[in-house]
């Protein structure tokens, strides 16, 4: 039984693109899908029996008609082939009442053959070619139906995340206390499990998240654990079970620079017993679109200030990349940096995201235009921001800690 998990597909982030003329559609938007292209080719091709989303199909809980038309085609690709597809329902998925819909409700109720959605914590029994898969979903929880209930009035922030992860580990028990031993079962969550090396998620989501242990998850009973929510690929558990973030198929944004995309390709072995089914696990890497950071140091009394920085830029790949260079000067120099012959040095990049200097005097400015900036999440254009100050990282957590709690306090008045 082969399984191919992703997860953060987040259809609809279109920061640092442009509008493609022959399509009409943002070249990012491009990026994504040909990413999720590659999932459904590698599923096509190599004899997988379940594909799993495990949670955050689009960037937003609204997707506009055109992300929701693409996605579609892929799924029904998947379909008519017979080959099932597992939606988990992630946090960017959630509508902002209890009374709305998910952002993928619309494929059961279509009745999408082979499509399944996990839209509560519970456990669903998937009929694939290699046999039946159970699958335990633990699906972002909605936190507005908790804070409509009387016995969540009055609770402050942390104690409504501490309940959040009581009442989770409690369902996940007894979930898995339940499965049949004798069928393969793997557990698909969309959460934060302590001991992960966060991304792009810390800062959309920092002063909300509820964590769990990794003990709560890598539960005996189950032969694999395919985890959503944070965008960096890693292992959090090598022995039984495996536990993995597959982490996003594209760069968000450049605190992603550095991390590998791809997808996690499972291999069980269904006749063997409880404990002793994995067979093999592998990722698969995808060559997503790079993202560059350029940092240009420009010394005391430098003729040409503009030539040292393209000295550095011509040390770059920055073909097709997002690119932002950050340039360190002295004050007096400053303005006979060249911003014109910089960007001409950067034609081959898909896009300039920003351009900053720091002087010794006013501290590092961030340049952004106007498309970057309207494309920018609250959270994300706070994240640029503060990467352009000098502030240690303890600091920059918690101005982006407290800036979540405010913007929280703003949804849940608006619900």
């Amino acid at each position: 039984m082969r399984i191919l998990h992703f997860s953060d597909l987040h259809i609809g982030v279109e920061n640092y693109g442009r509008t493609d003329p022959e399509t009409g559609l943002s070249t990012r938007l491009a990026d994504f899908l040909n990413s999720l292209d590659q999932v459904v080719d590698f599923a096509l091709t190599q004899n997988v029996d379940l594909v799993l989303l495990a949670g955050d199909a689009y960037k937003g809980r609204d997707p506009s008609q055109t992300h929701q038309r693409e996605f579609a085609k892929r799924l029904v690709t998947l379909s008519r082939q017979g080959i099932p597809t597992f939606l988990l329902v992630g946090n960017h998925d959630l509508p902002s009442s209890a009374s709305r819909a998910t952002a993928v409700e619309i494929f059961p109720t279509l009745q999408v053959p082979h499509l399944y959605v996990g839209a509560n914590l519970e456990t669903y029994t998937v009929p694939t070619r290699a046999g039946p898969l159970q699958v335990v979903a633990v699906p972002w929880p909605r936190r507005s139906t908790m804070l409509s209930r009387e016995e969540s009035r009055g609770l402050s922030i942390e104690e409504i995340r501490a309940q959040l992860e009581r009442r989770m580990t409690l369902g996940i028990d007894r979930r898995v206390q339940e499965l049949d031993p004798e069928t393969p079962a793997i557990l698909a969550g969309h959460m934060t499990v302590n001991g992960a090396t966060l991304g792009t998620e810390r800062s959309m989501m920092l002063g909300q998240d509820h964590v769990l242990q990794a003990s709560d998850v890598a539960k005996p009973q189950l032969d694999y654990v395919a985890l959503g929510h944070i965008h960096k690929h890693q292992l959090l558990n090598r022995e039984w079970p495996t536990v993995a973030y597959s982490g996003s198929l594209q760069r968000v944004d450049f605190s992603e620079e550095q991390d590998e995309k791809g997808f996690c390709v499972i291999d069980l072995d269904p006749a063997a017993p409880q404990g002793k089914r994995m067979v093999d696990f592998n990722f698969h890497r995808l060559n997503a679109r790079p993202f560059v950071t350029i940092d240009a140091t420009v010394p005391v009394g430098d003729p040409d200030p503009t030539a040292v920085v393209l000295r550095v830029i011509s040390r770059k790949d920055v073909a097709d990349a997002v690119v932002r260079v950050r340039v360190t000067i002295p004050q007096e120099l400053e303005a006979q940096l060249r911003d014109a012959d910089i960007l001409q040095a950067l034609r081959s990049a898909h896009y300039v995201a920003a351009m900053s200097r720091e002087t010794s005097e006013s501290g590092r400015r961030t340049r952004l235009d106007a498309e970057s900036a309207e494309d920018l999440q609250p959270m994300q254009a706070l994240r640029l921001y503060l990467e352009g100050r000098t502030m240690d990282q303890e600091r920059k957590e918690k101005v982006l800690r407290h800036a979540e709690e405010l913007l929280d306090l703003e949804r849940s008045d608006s619900c």
